[in-house]
């Protein structure tokens, strides 16, 4: 009689591409939850336009993997809050340079504690050290894969997916 071969393991690509679905699915559920009157994606870009500060329009749809289209809706709610301003850009004046306003620090601090919760049900049960030897591990990842992108398309440039529609 034969026998079933076994389950093959996961491969890296793989396990990182579910990790990353799980990731995102469960920071998305608690930026719904955190009462701040976002949506996920104008929370992620809240955090994004924290994160990079003083980077265009363009670069920061690039950055966060949505469409600029995708992208100009989320601020064009997040602007009408009063939560970020779109400047021009000082070397051309067609580009447009996304800022905070002070009025958003009480969602960045929403934010911040929605994703730390998240953060840590992920992190369950890992050390310091581990918890820093992931990090240092997913910077490598991203900088070997970044690096691939700068060298095939002769520009720094990370890939970009489709925004889930809402």
């Amino acid at each position: 009689m034969d026998q079933p071969l076994p389950a093959p393991t996961p491969q890296l690509g793989f396990m990182l591409v579910d990790a990353g679905r799980l990731y995102r699915a469960r920071m998305d559920g608690a930026f719904e939850h955190a009462g701040l009157g976002l949506t996920p994606g104008e929370a992620r870009a809240l955090a994004y336009v924290n994160i990079h500060r003083g980077l265009r329009q363009t670069a920061l749809a690039e950055k966060m993997s949505v469409e600029p289209m995708t992208l100009v809706g989320f601020l064009d709610r997040l602007e009408g809050l009063g939560l970020v301003v779109r400047e021009s850009d000082p070397t051309d004046r067609r580009a447009k340079i996304v800022v905070l306003t002070p009025a958003a620090q009480p969602y960045l601090e929403g934010v911040e504690l929605a994703a730390s919760k998240v953060r840590a049900d992920a992190t369950r049960g890992f050390s310091d050290l581990e918890r820093a030897q992931l990090r240092d591990f997913l910077d490598r990842v991203r900088a070997n894969l970044a690096r691939e992108c700068t060298s095939r398309e002769g520009a720094p440039r990370e890939t970009r997916t489709k925004e889930a529609r809402r």
